[in-house]
């Protein structure tokens, strides 16, 4: 997976906006104010870190060691991946979606009822 395609799988998710609000480097990618993926999108290697339910999160860390717990964030709601083709792709994208998902579970209901979201991902 390319930067370019891990962007684009993350902005393909509905109402999904990337923002700067740590430095021009990091690319931030928000629903609703929210925050649902983290990329310095020109790192090597690069690397995601993505919101995820506790248990799946120890699984995914247990299985793959490209995936490790959140950098800088709550270690046991945050994943950072290794985008370096050891994690399969659709695994990668699963994960973005998840996040998502997780994010968009928390809003209020009107706010998911704005967004038509009925949930995106599938349970691991």
């Amino acid at each position: 997976m390319t930067p370019q395609e891990l962007k684009a799988a993350c902005l393909a998710l509905p109402k999904a906006r990337e923002e700067f609000p740590f430095d021009d480097a990091n690319s931030v990618f928000k629903v609703a104010g929210k925050i649902f993926a983290i990329s310095r999108l020109g790192a090597s290697p690069l690397r995601v870190s993505l919101k995820c339910d506790p248990e799946v999160a120890v699984h995914l860390r247990a299985t793959y060691p490209a995936v490790t717990p959140g950098y800088h964030l709550n270690k046991r709601h945050w994943n950072t991946v290794v985008v370096d083709g050891s994690v399969p792709e659709g695994l990668v994208r699963e994960m973005i979606e998840n996040s998502y998902d997780l994010v968009v579970a928390g809003l209020p209901g009107r706010v998911r009822e704005q967004l038509k979201w009925a949930g995106l991902s599938q349970e691991h």
